[in-house]
């Protein structure tokens, strides 16, 4: 009866026949009642003890069979596809013996990781040897927002000498006593005791030696804080460019000076003439001088700057950039305007308004104020005399007023009242008593004034019942008290209400 021959995971792997030797695998399977089995099944234990020794890997290999490669000396495994080698190292506090080209061995004595070349061992790792540590460390650092950062630090004899970072940031309290020297993290190479508040001076004597193509910073400073000096090239500033106050010259002689004096003057002089000139571009690209300095003055520059002849016409400031404030003894010349014009020793503004201590000006209406004037006038625009009286109320212009009420005259309210003050002038030619807190009521002249009733040219009017009215008192009338009379009418009106004309007082 034939075998049949299954995997360990129940596959069948072969069927062999009675009497006959199987060689699907490395190992020969023998069948039942098969004459001298004895020398096939001792040599298959054999085959295993010794794992396939040999140079060439066997050829019908099973998933998981091990073969010693003799050749590498390497004990191999078989994982279907190809043939792998087993893992591990040999491990011992000695260097070992007998080990093949790639085998590993681990240092117990150095806890080191070494790989054999075929002819000596190569570290693999860590470079630290015995109590301390010196080699690069890939660690995480915590920031001062508690955030992890990634670097890599170079490690000498326990102690950090450099941390290589792709950010920037500062070293947290929880990680700050494991790295003493370092606060801040640059991108790039921080040396240790690079602290922040040096502005990127190590403290130390830890330093990158060498020949370097380029720097930054010399002495702590920006390479753009000095000055080069090279044939053919010009010395260019892109930042603030610091000197002594003993300052600089220009000059075979040093004839030109820039220097402080005190911390409150500064000093550009021409330290061996006597003559200072300043010349510029026009929009042309022609060269002018508009300025220059001589021992006692401050003059035009040359028109003919090569040949130094002719006066510059120049202005100082422009229509759209004035100085705000020039002060002098003397201005000789002639002024477009002027803020003060001096009278007496005392300089004095112009005002539209009755200012005290100014100029009388014009306003746009062309008006003149003031509040008194002296002198005698020819005419007088407006029609009346007038003068101030203390009044119970405010009252409009061209209200008739008497003496009396609460102060000194209050609006009419009868019919010929002999207590006639007069009207409310609209605008006096001439104001008496303008100081005092009252109305102006019109004593001579023509004067707007408030009429009831109809009323003809020449009729006398007086107080009229409405309060604050004047009427007519025709001339086929009584006779009039005379000191009811406001004045005489100038106009024509026939509407028997209320209105404004104009009468003569």
């Amino acid at each position: 009866m034939a075998y049949t021959i299954n995997r360990y995971t129940g596959t069948q792997l072969t069927v062999v026949e009675d009497g006959t030797v199987d060689q699907t695998t490395d190992l020969k399977l023998v069948g039942k009642n098969y004459a001298g089995y004895g020398e096939i099944q001792n040599e298959n234990f054999v085959f295993l003890l010794e794992n396939f020794a040999g140079a060439s890997q066997p050829p019908k290999a099973l998933n998981g069979q091990i073969w010693f490669d003799t050749a590498n000396s390497k004990l191999k495994f078989y994982d279907g596809t190809k043939w792998r080698t087993t893992g591990g190292a040999e491990v011992s506090s000695t260097t070992p013996a007998g080990l093949a080209q790639g085998d590993f061995w681990w240092d117990t004595a150095n806890e080191q990781l070494y790989a054999y070349n075929g002819t000596s061992f190569v570290l693999v790792g860590p470079q630290g040897i015995g109590e301390t540590v010196t080699q690069f460390q890939s660690v995480n650092i915590r920031d001062n927002t508690a955030v992890s950062r990634p670097v890599i630090r170079s490690v000498i004899n326990d102690e950090t000498i450099h941390i290589i970072s792709a950010q920037q940031f500062t070293i947290g309290t929880e990680d700050a006593a494991t790295y003493p020297g370092f606060d801040v993290i640059r991108q790039g190479i921080t040396l240790k005791n690079t602290i922040n508040s040096t502005g990127g001076v190590t403290s130390t004597a830890h330093r990158f030696w060498g020949t370097a193509s380029n720097a930054e910073k010399l002495n702590g400073l920006d390479a753009t804080n000095y000055v080069v000096s090279r044939p053919g090239e010009t010395t260019e500033f892109t930042t603030l460019t610091e000197f002594a106050d003993i300052g600089l010259a220009v000059g075979d002689s040093n004839d030109l000076a820039i220097k402080i004096v005190d911390d409150n003057k500064g000093l550009i002089a021409n330290e061996v003439g006597q003559a200072m000139y300043f010349q510029v571009n026009n929009s042309s690209a022609a060269q002018k001088m508009p300025m220059r300095l001589s021992a006692n003055a401050i003059l035009p520059g040359f028109a003919n700057v090569s040949s130094w002849t002719g006066t510059e016409t120049v202005d100082i400031g422009a229509s759209s950039n004035k100085f705000s404030t020039m002060y002098a003894t003397t201005f000789n010349g002639s002024a477009t305007e002027a803020q003060t014009l001096d009278v007496g020793g005392t300089a004095r503004s112009a005002s539209t308004a009755a200012t005290s201590n100014t100029i009388a000006a014009r306003d746009g209406a062309g008006h003149l104020y003031a509040n008194v004037f002296q002198g005698t006038a020819t005419s007088a625009q407006f029609a009346d005399l007038a003068e101030k009286y203390t009044a119970d109320k405010d009252y409009e212009p061209g209200t008739v007023l008497v003496f009396g009420g609460e102060a000194e005259v209050t609006e009419c309210t009868m019919f010929c009242d002999q207590r006639l003050a007069g009207v409310v002038s609209t605008n006096p030619a001439h104001l008496m008593n303008d100081s005092i807190d009252g109305v102006a009521i019109a004593l001579k002249g023509r004067v707007p004034c408030k009429v009831e009733g109809a009323v003809k040219k020449g009729d006398l009017l007086v107080t009229g019942p409405t309060a604050g009215t004047a009427t007519s008192l025709r001339p086929d009338s009584a006779s009039p008290n005379a000191w009811c009379v406001v004045g005489k009418s100038l106009e024509d009106n026939n509407d028997p209400g209320i209105k404004i004309i104009e009468v003569a007082v």
